[in-house]
């Protein structure tokens, strides 16, 4: 692979279906994704847990809000989030929440951030999002969000080098960024999977 085909990879939302560029409503779908890519399980297992939740339609906070803790429970069961579920099932609850407590919605978090860091740190301020979770959404958001600029994981910015890609010479609020980053995750994950076997 080579930095043309990195141009064309897929971002993980647009897998799933979550055209980001249409806003709020996807933007929350991509959001929950994130949270399930979060956890330390299989790429695999968050994205049939995704499509569970897309199945069932509980896409918003007030859907998940409504569904309540023991819907909850079963759909992150049957999406193979076992290892997770009791304690994914209330993180869900209690951020959704506060998000519409404190902000309404995520475009006005967003909104609500003075910059790059101050957005971050308002995601993190949710009890369960970690730094993970936050780039994981973030990054992908960079097209469409004024503040969303994560750092570049330092594996991505390496295999960048390795692949003699200088990342620095690309706009980062671009979309080819984001294809070349998801890109990059993949090629990541596959050495790793490949060398597993």
């Amino acid at each position: 692979m080579d930095l043309k085909d990195l141009k064309k990879s897929k971002l993980y939302s647009e897998e799933l279906g979550i055209d980001l560029s249409k806003g709020e409503k996807e933007i929350f779908k991509w959001f929950l994704a994130s949270i399930l890519f979060g956890r330390r399980i299989s790429e695999e297992i968050a994205k049939r847990t995704y499509r569970t939740f897309e199945r069932y339609n509980i896409l918003s906070p007030e859907k998940i809000i409504e569904a309540g803790w023991d819907e909850l429970v079963g759909i992150l069961d049957e999406g193979g989030y076992v290892r997770y579920d009791f304690s994914t099932a209330t993180r869900l609850l209690e951020i959704c929440k506060e998000l519409l407590d404190r902000y309404g919605s995520l475009s006005k978090l967003h909104e609500s951030a003075k910059d790059e860091k101050d957005l971050e740190k308002k995601l993190l301020a949710f009890k369960g999002i970690g730094p993970v979770t936050v780039n994981i959404f973030l990054r992908e958001l960079r097209p469409f969000w004024e503040k969303a600029n994560p750092d570049v994981l330092p594996f991505v910015k390496k295999h960048a080098e390795d692949m003699g890609i200088d990342l620095d010479k690309l706009d980062r609020k671009s979309m080819t960024f984001a294809r070349i980053e998801a890109g990059l995750i993949r090629l990541r994950k596959s050495k790793i999977d490949r060398s597993l076997k």
